[in-house]
């Protein structure tokens, strides 16, 4: 309930953020700021690493018990 309250005070705070940011940008040097540039929660979602053979292999070696590094 408290994550939910936090993402919520923080939608309005991040399209006033984006607002403010783009009244002061240049449109010939920059693209438009959207509130998803300056919300904490969106920015924890997606992203990441994608996970591959190669990768998977590595994390397997390091966090597997009973294989070598």
């Amino acid at each position: 309930m408290a994550e939910g309250q936090s993402e919520e005070a923080w939608n309005h705070t991040a399209t006033v953020l984006a607002m403010l940011a783009n009244c002061h940008r240049d449109p010939k040097r920059s693209r438009a700021f959207r509130p998803r540039d300056f919300h904490p929660h969106e920015r924890r979602r997606g992203g990441g690493v994608p996970i591959t053979s190669k990768n998977l292999a590595l994390l397997k070696r390091a966090f597997v018990k009973g294989r070598k590094p």
